[in-house]
């Protein structure tokens, strides 16, 4: 059998141009290098999953070709990379220290990768200080992070500081078609959108769950799957109880709510969202707040329908209603009670109103 290699690997950048969502960093570091202003020192840190790591790798390729010492077939001879979560101890650092004072044998410069670098002891911290302070010409270090705040001072002050960004959902979803093309998937717009919300700005995490929707769904990713898979409510079940409670038809709003309790869905959720799903009925009524609304563009024009049925007031009166029910939920002796008290006061908000229909 052949080895599957996961999508966050096998597309992992190779060049600046390819890394997604970090241009202010990665125009920098070319820049950086074409005017031979790089500093010895640099410091990457963000969250997980965003490039740092990766633009390490590119960044110490880019040296070593400037610098003449990579092999035909793209192998670069001067790159070291030293994982700080399992090296972390004071004797590890001095061994790199010792290594760091020989020049290297092709080229102009040797490059030290330091991922994790906030895992370092104190000890480590400390023998590494003076090296890093007044470097080799020859040597160049990149450290990563994603807890800067772990890192002491001293280093900090060393390094040049390039912050990364969590990527934003739309730049995920354009990755994701990208591979979803050239791996033959077939899917569906807002399910991406859904695997770049549940990713949380994190590209790896992104990838890991399209290989699984794409394993699970053979090669046919819908929403419905996705969030069958990522174990989220669908938005079709908060537009069908949010169209329940605009009819006032209680018992079947707590039938549709005990049908998502069954599935096993945590009720505390569930209000938390509806009070989202109101939020975002209310962005909806207007067109110039309908880009805040952070969902798929089909789902966007199933919200824009629904939220002409309700008035301003309304929703105003249905996101308190589902706020205080979030707020009592924790310390409500009767939880499952908690909610539905709040959907019965959701179906009761129109009630005037459809009396005044049938009246006249």
């Amino acid at each position: 059998m052949e080895n599957f290699i996961v999508s966050a690997r096998k597309y992992r950048p190779q060049e600046f141009d390819t890394v997604v969502g970090q241009s202010h960093i990665t125009d920098t570091l070319e820049h950086a290098i074409e005017n031979n202003q790089l500093a010895q020192a640099l410091l990457f840190c963000g969250p997980r999953g965003v490039g740092k790591t990766t633009c390490a790798r590119i960044l110490a390729r880019k040296i070593n070709e400037k610098d003449g010492s990579t092999s035909e077939d793209g192998f670069a001879y001067n790159i070291y990379e030293l994982d700080a979560a399992s090296n972390n101890g004071v004797e590890h650092i001095r061994e790199l220290t010792d290594q760091v004072r020989f020049a290297p044998q092709i080229g102009k410069y040797k490059v030290y990768i330091i991922d994790e670098v906030h895992m370092l002891s104190q000890a480590a911290f400390n023998a590494f200080l003076k090296t890093l302070e007044e470097p080799p010409a020859h040597a160049i270090f990149i450290l990563a992070t994603t807890e800067k705040h772990k890192i002491i001072p001293t280093i900090l002050s060393r390094c040049q500081i390039y912050d990364f960004k969590r990527i934003t959902i739309e730049d995920i979803q354009e990755h994701l078609r990208k591979i979803a093309e050239k791996e033959g998937v077939k899917y569906e717009d807002d399910a991406l959108y859904l695997i770049a919300q549940k990713a949380d700005g994190a590209l790896r995490d992104a990838l890991s769950i399209f290989d699984r929707l794409s394993t699970f769904s053979q090669q046919n990713i819908t929403l419905q799957k996705a969030a069958e898979v990522l174990n989220v409510l669908d938005y079709d079940e908060y537009l069908n109880i949010a169209d329940l409670a605009h009819e006032n038809k209680i018992p079947e709003i707590l039938s549709a709510f005990d049908g998502i309790v069954k599935k096993g869905f945590d009720a505390h959720i569930f209000i938390a969202g509806l009070g989202n799903h109101f939020r975002d009925l209310m962005m909806a009524q207007n067109p110039s707040t309908l880009s805040l609304i952070e969902v798929g563009e089909k789902t966007k024009a199933k919200f824009s329908e629904q939220s002409k049925k309700w008035s301003a007031q309304q929703l105003i009166n249905a996101i308190e209603i589902c706020n205080h029910a979030d707020i009592n939920y924790k310390t409500s002796k009767n939880q499952r009670l908690t909610v539905e008290i709040a959907l019965m006061q959701l179906s009761s908000l129109t009630a005037n109103t459809l009396d005044k229909k049938k009246s006249s």
